[in-house]
C-alpha cells in the first residue's frame, strides 16, 4: 500500500511539473485581432479571454488536453494541446460564419448584456446616424431642427433633451459638450460615420468606476473599425431631394501589422417641409494602426465634418387646427444653424507584462457651433419677433490613462483597474442674442468665455468566487469652472471649484450556464452649466443621483436571449434648459422606477426577431400629487422588428419603434401625443453589387417627432396662448442604393 501511495504522489507531482502556461494569439481570416474569444480547456476547466489585440494566457494545461475556442459570428475550433503549443505558443485563425444564437453560451461572455448589441449590429447593420443610437435598446432620439441639431434623446423615463443624463464617447473622446451654448451635455454625433462602427458598448444606470459627468441614466461608447474588408462606394437618392455618397477606402491592403483606411460621406436634402430645410454635410474620417513585434497596438485617427441647415421650427398644433398652416408649414421659416468639428485621437494598448496592460488616448477636437430658433414667436418682443442666436467656439484637450492587473487574492483571481483621466474645455464667445432674420443683432443677453476642467481618477476591481463575481468600484472627480462675463464693463473672472466621490458596487451570479443574475448599485452625477454655477456661488454644482438595478440575462430555449432588469434611480436635482433665457431652472428632487425586457429569438438561420420594452414611473419628489409630473419623461417605450440576413442575396427588415403618450407639463393637462412608426429596408447582394431600398414611416403615419408644451403669441395674437407645439415626423418616404465593393 505504502508504495502505491508513493508511485500516486509521484504521478501527480509529474502532471503537476508538466502544467504549463500557454500564450496564444487569435485572429480572423484577414489576419486582424480577435478580441473576446473564450478559450476554454476541457481537461482543466481553465479558461481565458483573448484581449484586444488578439492575445491570451491560459493556466494550467498538459500535452494532450484539448482545447474549445469559440466567439459569435466565428466557427467553433478544437485543438488538442501538443508540445509546441506549450513551447512555442499557439496562434489561430478563426473562420466567420452565420451568426447563429444557439452557440451563444452566456457564462462565456464577458458582458453578456453588451452582446445583445453585438447580435444587432450583425443581423441589421447601421446605416444612418440616427439609427447608431437607436442599437442601444430602450433608447428613442428625436429631431427638431432640420436635421442638423444633436437628437433630442429618451433613455429610462428621462427626458434627456440633448445629453444632459446620459455619457456619449467615440474612441475615448467625449462627444457630450459641457456648458453648451444650447444646453449642458450637448451630443452632437454627427460627425460619426456610421458604417464606420465596429462595436457599442453601453450600460444603463451609474455603476460604472470608467463613467464620470452625466453618467446617470446610462452611458454608450462607441468604437470605430480598425480596418475594412473591402473597399466601397455608395450612392443614395430619394424623396425630398434626398441625396447621400459614400465612399470607403481600404489603403493598406498587403500590410499584417498596419491598417490604414480613409471614408468620405456627402448628405444633402429638404426634407418634408413647405420651406425647404436645405441640409447638406460632409463627414471625412481616416485611421491608422500599427501592432508592434510584442502586440502593442498604436492607432490615429483623425476627422472633420461641416453642416448646414436651415429649418422650420416647432409650430404650435392650434395653427394647424385651424387650418392656418399645414403640419409641415410653419410660422418662422427662418431658423437654422451650423456646425463643424475637427478630432484628432491618438489610442495606445501596451501590454507592460503577462498580467498587466495599459490603455491611453489623447485627443483634441475644435468645435463651433452656431443655431438660430424662435420658440415663443411674438411672446417677448411683439415688432421684431423672439428670434434668437446661440454661438460658441470650442477647444477640447483631453487624455484617458488606464491599468489593468491581474492578481490573486489568496487563490481567489482578482482583476484591478485604475485610472486617471484630465478634460479641459476653452469655450471662445459663448453667446445669446436676440436677433433678427439672422442678420441683426437686436440685443446680446449673454457674452463671455469659458475655462472648464475635470480631472478624475478611479478604481474598480473584480473578484471571482466560483460563480459569483463581485464589483466594486471609486471615483473621484474634480471640477475647475471660469467665467469671464464680456458684458460688464470690467473684466471680471469667476470661478467655482468642485469635488466628488462617486462609490459603485455590483455582483453578477452565474447561476447556469446560460442564466447570469446581477444586482447593479451606484452613485453618479451630472455637472451644471458654468455659467450657472459662478451665478449661484456654487449651489447644485454636481447634484447626485443613486441608483440600483435587479436583474438577468436568461437563454431560456437554445434560440432566445431574454434580459429584464428591475430598477430604481433617485436624482438630487433635475435640470432644465430654458435655451431663449439661457438659464437651467433647477427643479428639485426627482425619483424614477422601472422594468426593463428585452429578447432576441433566431428562427431559423437567416430570420432574427428583436424586441426592448422599457416601462418607467417618473415623478418631482417635492412636489403634491398631481402636479409632480416630470414634463416629456415617457412612462412606456418600444421598439424592434424582424430582421433577413443573407438569403440567397437578400438581407433586409422591418422595424418599429413605439413611444406612449406622456405629460407635457407638471399637471398632465397637455399631453405629448405618442406614436408608432415602421421602417423598411431591402438588399440585394451579386457579385460585388448591392442594390438597397429604404422606406420610413412605411404606412405613412402623422407623428410627431418632438413635442414640447411652450407658451407662445402669434404677430395676431393679443394673449399668449400655452399649448403643444411640434416638430412633425417624417412622412412616407422611399430612396434607392446601389453600392458596390472591391
Amino acid at each position: 500500500m505504502r508504495n502505491i501511495i508513493t508511485i500516486i504522489v509521484l504521478l501527480f507531482s509529474f502532471s503537476s511539473v508538466l502544467a504549463q502556461d500557454i500564450k496564444g494569439k487569435i485572429t480572423d481570416a484577414f489576419k486582424q485581432p480577435l478580441e473576446d474569444v473564450y478559450i476554454f480547456n476541457a481537461s482543466t476547466n481553465s479558461h481565458a479571454h483573448s484581449l484586444p489585440n488578439g492575445t491570451f494566457i491560459l493556466l494550467n494545461n498538459k500535452v494532450g488536453d484539448t482545447l474549445n475556442l469559440g466567439l459569435l459570428g466565428f466557427k467553433k475550433q478544437t485543438i488538442v494541446v501538443s508540445k509546441q503549443h506549450v513551447e512555442q505558443g499557439l496562434e489561430v485563425a478563426l473562420e466567420s460564419k452565420t451568426l447563429m444564437l444557439e452557440e451563444l453560451v452566456i457564462k462565456e461572455q464577458l458582458n453578456p448584456v453588451n452582446t445583445i448589441t453585438k447580435i444587432d449590429v450583425a443581423t441589421t447593420p447601421v446605416n444612418s446616424s440616427q439609427e447608431i443610437l437607436r442599437k442601444v435598446p430602450g433608447l428613442i432620439i428625436g429631431q427638431h431642427a432640420g436635421g442638423g441639431k444633436a437628437e433630442q434623446l429618451f433613455l429610462r423615463g428621462f427626458d434627456i433633451d440633448h445629453g444632459t443624463d446620459i455619457s456619449i464617447n467615440v474612441d475615448g473622446m467625449p462627444v457630450n459638450m459641457v456648458s453648451h451654448a444650447h444646453g449642458q451635455g450637448y451630443s452632437d454625433l454627427h460627425f460619426v460615420i456610421p458604417e464606420t462602427i465596429n462595436e457599442i458598448d453601453f450600460g444603463k444606470g451609474p455603476y460604472y468606476g470608467k463613467q464620470g459627468d452625466f453618467n446617470t441614466a446610462g452611458y454608450v461608447d462607441f468604437s470605430t473599425k480598425d480596418h475594412l474588408k473591402e473597399s466601397t462606394i455608395k450612392l443614395s437618392a430619394g424623396q425630398f431631394n434626398s441625396l447621400k455618397t459614400l465612399a470607403m477606402f481600404n489603403l493598406l491592403e498587403d500590410k499584417l501589422d498596419q491598417n490604414a483606411y480613409l471614408a468620405a460621406e456627402y448628405l444633402e436634402s429638404d426634407g418634408p417641409f413647405e420651406s425647404p430645410q436645405n441640409f447638406n454635410r460632409l463627414n471625412l474620417f481616416g485611421k491608422y494602426v500599427m501592432y508592434t513585434p510584442d502586440n502593442n497596438k498604436l492607432s490615429l485617427t483623425a476627422s472633420h465634418f461641416t453642416s448646414r441647415w436651415d429649418a422650420s421650427g416647432q409650430i404650435p398644433q392650434r395653427e394647424v387646427d385651424n387650418g392656418n398652416i399645414t403640419r409641415f408649414g410653419a410660422i418662422d421659416d427662418t431658423e437654422g444653424g451650423n456646425t463643424h468639428r475637427t478630432n484628432f485621437n491618438l489610442e495606445y494598448n501596451k501590454y507592460m507584462s503577462d498580467n498587466t496592460k495599459l490603455k491611453t488616448n489623447a485627443f483634441y477636437s475644435h468645435y463651433a457651433f452656431e443655431l438660430y430658433s424662435n420658440f415663443t414667436f411674438f411672446l417677448e418682443d411683439p415688432i421684431n419677433g423672439d428670434q434668437i442666436k446661440q454661438k460658441e467656439d470650442r477647444h477640447i484637450f483631453g487624455v484617458n490613462t488606464e491599468i489593468t492587473k491581474d492578481l490573486s487574492l489568496g487563490n481567489l483571481p482578482l482583476s484591478l483597474t485604475s485610472g486617471i483621466g484630465l478634460r479641459h474645455d476653452v469655450v471662445n464667445d459663448v453667446e445669446l442674442s436676440k436677433t433678427l432674420n439672422k442678420t441683426t443683432i437686436i440685443e446680446n443677453v449673454q457674452l463671455g468665455d469659458i475655462n472648464q476642467t475635470n480631472i478624475d481618477a478611479f478604481v474598480s476591481a473584480e473578484v471571482a468566487l466560483g460563480k459569483l463575481t463581485i464589483n466594486p468600484a471609486l471615483r473621484f472627480d474634480y471640477f475647475k469652472f471660469l467665467y469671464n462675463d464680456k458684458l460688464q464693463p470690467a473684466l471680471n473672472t469667476q470661478s467655482e471649484t468642485k469635488a466628488i466621490v462617486s462609490p459603485k458596487l455590483n455582483f453578477f451570479y452565474d447561476a447556469k450556464d446560460n442564466l447570469q443574475l446581477f444586482v447593479k448599485s451606484g452613485i453618479g452625477f451630472h455637472s451644471n452649466d458654468t455659467r450657472v454655477v459662478v451665478a449661484q456661488s456654487g449651489e447644485d454644482i454636481l447634484p447626485r443621483a443613486y441608483g440600483v438595478d435587479v436583474g438577468n440575462i436568461w437563454k431560456p430555449f437554445s434560440k432566445l436571449i431574454v434580459n429584464s432588469a428591475l430598477w430604481y434611480l433617485f436624482s438630487e436635482q433635475e435640470f432644465v434648459y430654458v435655451g431663449d433665457a439661457g438659464i437651467v431652472e433647477p427643479s428639485g428632487e426627482s425619483e424614477r422606477y422601472g422594468l426593463d425586457l428585452g429578447l432576441r429569438y433566431q428562427l431559423n438561420d437567416w430570420l432574427f426577431l428583436d424586441t426592448d420594452a422599457t416601462f418607467t414611473h417618473a415623478r418631482s419628489v417635492e412636489e403634491a400629487d398631481g402636479e409632480n409630473y416630470i414634463p416629456l419623461a415617457p412612462d412606456f417605450t418600444m421598439a424592434g422588428g424582424l430582421s433577413v440576413k443573407d438569403i440567397k442575396g437578400f438581407s433586409g427588415g422591418i422595424r418599429y419603434r413605439f413611444i406612449d403618450d406622456r405629460p407635457a407639463n407638471e399637471d398632465n393637462s397637455i399631453v405629448a401625443e405618442g406614436y408608432f412608426v415602421t421602417d423598411f429596408n431591402v438588399n440585394y447582394t451579386f457579385s460585388d453589387i448591392t442594390l438597397g431600398l429604404v422606406i420610413e414611416n412605411l404606412f405613412d403615419v402623422d407623428w410627431n417627432e418632438t413635442q414640447f408644451a411652450t407658451e407662445s403669441r402669434l404677430q395676431n395674437e393679443a394673449q399668449p396662448v400655452e399649448e403643444i407645439h411640434f416638430t412633425p415626423g417624417t412622412p412616407f418616404f422611399i430612396k434607392g442604393s446601389i453600392s458596390y465593393s472591391f
